[in-house]
C-alpha cells in the first residue's frame, strides 16, 4: 500500500510547483511557438491555395490567348487563300480575254489577207483575162465589144464566188 509521509506530500507539493513554473515559463511559450506556427503553416497553405487559384486563372487566360490566336491565325490563312484563289482566277480571266482578243485579231488579220489575195488574184485573172482575150479577137473586136466580154467576165466571176468571198 502506499504510505502517506512527508516525503510524498514533499514530492507532490514539488511536482505541482514544478508543474507551475514549466507552464508559465515552458507551456505558454510552447503553446504560443505552437499557435505561431500553425498559423504560419495556414498563411502558407492559403497562399499556396491563391497561388494555385491565380495559376489555373492565367492557364485558362493563356488557353483563351492561344485559342484566339488560332483563330486569328485561321483567319488569315482562310484569307491568304481566298486571295490567291480570287488573283488565280482574276489572271485567268485576263488570260482569256487577251487569248480572245488575240483570236479576234487573227480573224480579222485573215479576213484581210483573204481579201487583199482575192483582189490581187482578181486584178491578175482581169490582166491575163485581157491578155488572153486581147490576143484571142485583136483582130475582130473593136474597143466597146472588148469592154463587153470583160464585164461580163468579171460578173461571172462574181458570180461563181471563190470560197465564200466574192471576187
Amino acid at each position: 500500500m502506499i504510505d502517506i509521509n512527508a516525503t510524498l506530500i514533499a514530492q507532490i507539493l514539488n511536482f505541482l510547483i514544478l508543474v507551475g513554473i514549466l507552464r508559465a515559463f515552458a507551456y505558454k511559450p510552447v503553446v504560443r511557438m505552437l499557435k505561431a506556427r500553425q498559423d504560419r503553416i495556414q498563411e502558407s497553405l492559403n497562399k499556396a491555395d491563391a497561388d494555385v487559384a491565380e495559376a489555373d486563372k492565367l492557364l485558362a487566360e493563356y488557353k483563351a490567348k492561344l485559342a484566339e490566336a488560332n483563330a486569328k491565325a485561321e483567319t488569315i490563312v482562310m484569307n491568304a487563300e481566298k486571295r490567291a484563289s480570287e488573283e488565280r482566277e482574276e489572271k485567268r480571266a485576263e488570260m482569256k480575254r487577251e487569248i480572245e482578243q488575240m483570236r479576234k485579231a487573227a480573224q480579222a488579220e485573215i479576213a484581210r489577207e483573204r481579201e487583199h489575195a482575192v483582189e490581187q488574184m482578181r486584178a491578175e485573172m482581169i490582166t491575163l483575162s485581157m491578155a488572153a482575150a486581147g490576143k484571142i479577137i485583136a483582130k475582130n473586136i473593136d474597143k466597146s465589144e472588148n469592154e463587153a466580154l470583160v464585164a461580163e467576165f468579171v460578173d461571172k466571176l462574181n458570180k461563181d464566188k471563190i470560197g465564200d468571198l466574192p471576187c
